[in-house]
């Protein structure tokens, strides 16, 4: 009996042992499903019983200064399908075949999309309203069209550097559009609908929508009106030098830091960055395929991308010279009565260094040697000032530091240590050679000259707005730190506007405008590989100046590379463009005021009597054609700006057809000489853009329009652009 019952306490335990394991087996199991995968479970159940669709939010837009539109966003669509309502409608081919024709894709890539065991897959993003519409008409299961925005670029290339761009996603991928992603792309919303047993949408009330929250604007400093006349006098500097490595362009406001312009070429269509238009590059490429040929895309792709202003380094050239100056004037280690000898080289540490003028500028002082851009002459000035000088101040122009600017790539330039310099080194860096800066460096210090002594942080976003007008962020200027005193500065604007009015500088000069400024030539290394950077660097008014300009041509081809030969003209017409824009008044010389152009009066219509008086009256003559008595045509037109003593012709009855006279070429001739031969031809004379034709026969005509040999009518003027020989 009482073995019996021992067993029975045996079987008795073995079950419960066996029921204790088998339910902490099931409470494993239980803690596994419910615990370790239980989110996971949840969510693959959430998709079984709801469709889940994100919604893009509307980007916010970038503007210019003015409010202007620079980059915005519109309603688009996304064309998706569902793959287990095409399998229960069999129509995969149908689907396939429409949505590869209609949206230009791929018929494998939407067909093996329709296979796939899943409730929602995206085909194609970003498709304009007319497209979805001829899809929404073919009324086929399985097709949805959900809200999307598509990113458009009013301007095309239009400040593309600075703007940027964005990916397939919505996403900054360079310039503004990447640096304030946060604020622009906004908050994504939401579409829940609810599925039954069978995996179909059920009615519209058990559909969740959150709404998406539009991105913030962003407003930046730059003028688009001005941005468009720096483009466009780039451009055709880029052009007619062949800058093989390309050309930058900025300008400033000296006494904000707030960037007005800033542009690179070449450039690129923001609507469609991926594209390589260049038909050099395009014949390059076409000799690789595969990986490699991805690879070289990529890689060109950057270079158009990438932001010279901001991102590439370069020897300065002789623009430094105005930074060694005004060194040494605020140390008073150089006068502006300071005598100097230049024989056309200087020996520092058994290296002779040449100066530009091979003959030697002779003597001259502080002031002149500034005109001249002597090497001789600032090495003194260098090795004056010190090593411990130099260092101090290059640093305190911000030579040795990044700016801070809010553009992507920005680079620091290369430059010797204080401890390691030695005097040669101190003798090249004092007229721009041996170390390197970018050109937004370059134009933040070049400001602290024209502004006072400040070195202004350079800025390019102005401010930034929610969708409700609250600010949420407000750009003030910055002042990083005094580096000269307000009486150099004044001292070193009277100097860089000699530099234009009767140095290097000339062919900057536009009457009235009271440009200041300094010429810049390096050679790019290796030495003796011909290849030269032309720069010019320039503020105006010289007086009170509101804005700088820098204009940088890299490895331009041909004869011509100096900088006062082919940038200093860019930068005359830049700044003759924005400070009419920006309704600042010319201030006229008295000798200005008598060369001023003179209007050609209205005298259609007149007796000849009385418009021969009228014309006689203005300073201006003319020639008759014709034997009536009132004037029945004239050229000029009205209102066209001619120079003193130019010709009108006056027709005093109906011509079939006008006289014509063949232009001359007018190429390598002084202003006098150009007047003498379009006069003696029946034309008139007028100089086209910046540059001083004082008569004296120094400038000489670089070009013209109409061109050479074109059949004009009489009277027609010709537009003559000069340059003087660089002085360099």
């Amino acid at each position: 009996m009482a073995k019996k019952r021992v067993n029975i306490r045996k079987r008795m335990i073995t079950f419960y042992g066996i029921f204790l394991v088998l339910m902490l087996i099931l409470l494993g199991r239980t803690a596994y499903w419910q615990i370790i995968r239980g989110a996971e479970l949840k969510e693959e159940a959430e998709q079984q019983q709801m469709r889940d669709s994100m919604v893009s939010p509307k980007r916010g837009s970038i503007y210019d200064r003015n409010q202007k539109i620079l980059a915005q966003s519109a309603s688009a669509e996304m064309v998706c399908i569902v793959p287990v309502d095409i399998k229960r409608a069999g129509n995969a081919e149908e689907v396939a075949g429409k949505l590869s024709e209609i949206l230009g894709v791929d018929y494998d890539f939407v067909y093996q999309k329709t296979q796939k065991d899943s409730y929602y897959e995206i085909i194609k993003k970003k498709v304009e309203k007319e497209t979805a519409d001829k899809i929404r008409e073919l009324k086929l299961d399985g097709i949805r069209l959900d809200e999307d925005t598509k990113r458009y670029y009013p301007g095309g290339t239009l400040a593309s550097h600075i703007i940027g761009f964005t990916g397939s996603d919505n996403q900054g991928l360079g310039g503004v559009e990447i640096v304030y992603d946060d604020a622009l792309k906004g908050i994504s919303g939401r579409i829940k609908t609810a599925k039954n047993a069978n995996g179909t949408d059920m009615p519209y009330e058990y559909e969740q929508y959150l709404d998406p929250i539009a991105g913030s604007d962003v407003i930046l400093t730059i003028d688009e009106v001005i941005q468009h006349f720096v483009e466009k006098h780039l451009e055709t500097a880029w052009i007619n030098n062949q800058a093989v490595d390309g050309a930058a362009a900025i300008v400033m406001n000296p006494k904000t830091g707030e960037i007005l312009a800033m542009a690179v070429k070449p450039d690129y269509d923001l609507n469609n960055p991926m594209a390589i238009t260049n038909p050099e590059t395009l014949e390059m490429l076409s000799g690789y395929s595969g990986e490699e040929y991805d690879k070289k895309f990529s890689e060109e792709l950057n270079k158009i991308w990438r932001n010279k202003a901001v991102s590439d380094t370069y020897e300065p050239g002789s623009t430094f010279k105005a930074f060694t100056a005004s060194s040494a004037l605020e140390e008073n280690t150089s006068r502006l009565e300071d005598q100097f000898f230049c024989g056309g080289s200087k020996v520092v540490s058994d290296w002779e260094i040449h100066c530009h003028k091979t003959g030697g500028h002779g003597a001259q002082d502080f002031v002149h040697a500034v005109y001249n851009s002597c090497n001789p002459a600032f090495i003194e000035i260098g090795l004056s000032l010190g090593i411990e000088n130099f260092s101090r101040y290059f640093a305190a122009f911000g030579f040795t530091e990044k700016t801070g600017f809010e553009l992507p790539g920005e680079s620091i330039g290369s430059y010797h240590k204080k401890e390691d310099m030695k005097q040669i080194d101190l003798a090249t860096s004092s007229f721009g050679q041996s170390f390197t800066v970018t050109p937004l460096q370059m134009i933040t210090a070049f400001s602290s000259i024209a502004n006072g002594g400040y070195l202004m942080k350079p800025y390019i976003v102005k401010q930034v707005i929610d969708g409700n007008g609250n600010i949420i962020k407000n750009v003030e200027p910055q002042v990083v730190r005094q580096v000269i005193s307000d009486k150099t500065s004044k001292t070193m604007r009277e100097i860089l506007e000699g530099v234009v009015s009767q140095g290097g500088g000339k062919n900057a000069y536009v009457p009235g405008y009271r440009i200041a400024g300094k010429t810049g030539t390096s050679e790019k290394l290796p030495r003796g590989s011909h290849q030269y950077i032309a720069s010019f660097i320039g503020f105006a008014p010289a007086n009170d100046p509101q804005i700088v300009c820098l204009v940088l041509l890299d490895n331009p081809q041909g004869n011509e590379y100096y900088g006062g030969m082919i940038a200093a003209p860019v930068v005359g017409n830049i700044v003759e463009d924005t400070l009419r824009y920006l309704g600042i008044d010319p201030q006229y010389t008295e000798t200005e005021m008598q060369s001023r152009d003179i209007l050609m009066p209205e005298v259609r219509g007149k007796s000849l009597a009385e418009a021969q008086q009228i014309i006689t009256n203005t300073g201006l003559k003319y020639q008759i054609i014709g034997g009536g008595d009132s004037v029945v045509d004239q050229t000029p037109k009205p209102g066209v700006g001619l120079n003193q003593g130019a010709v009108g012709i006056l027709y005093t009855e109906a011509m079939d057809s006008e006289a014509t006279v063949t232009v001359p070429d007018l190429t390598g001739y002084s202003a006098v000489d150009c007047n003498i031969l379009l006069t003696g031809a029946g034309l008139n004379f007028r100089v086209s853009g910046p540059g001083k034709t004082d008569g004296g026969g120094m400038a000489l005509a670089a070009g013209q329009d109409p061109a050479p040999g074109t059949e004009v009518p009489m009277g027609t003027i010709v537009y003559v652009q000069f340059r003087y020989a660089s002085a360099e």
